[in-house]
């Protein structure tokens, strides 16, 4: 059986929440592209921002632990929580996993104050 992998609703990117079959070995990121749940990736998947980071309510055991680049990347994050990964980067294993997508970004923020 695939794992799942479940998204809480967010305003913009999945209203509706959503449960989506999910790829081992791809990252949350790539899964959820692949489903249309199309989370900001500004950086093109290469560990250089912080604008697909999402929070893993359910399954953080599951994933391999973060590296050094990624744990230095999310210390930028807008509303870091212990739970906090960068979907490109945390890639899905065997269990199930529930993600919240954080209301803002690093970029909406900076965009908010120079809009």
């Amino acid at each position: 059986m695939m794992p799942r992998i479940t998204v809480l609703p967010h305003p913009q990117y999945c209203p509706g929440g959503a449960r989506v079959e999910a790829q081992r070995g791809r990252s949350i990121l790539d899964n959820l592209l692949a489903h249309g749940i199309e989370i900001e990736h500004a950086c093109e998947k290469s560990c250089a921002c912080t604008t697909c980071h999402v929070i893993v309510r359910e399954g953080l055991d599951s994933l391999p632990e973060a590296e050094e680049k990624e744990e230095d990347m999310l210390d930028k994050a807008w509303g870091l929580e212990s739970a906090s990964r960068l979907s490109c980067q945390a890639r899905v294993q065997d269990g199930d996993l529930v993600i919240e997508i954080p209301k803002y970004t690093i970029n909406m923020v900076a965009e908010a104050k120079h809009g």
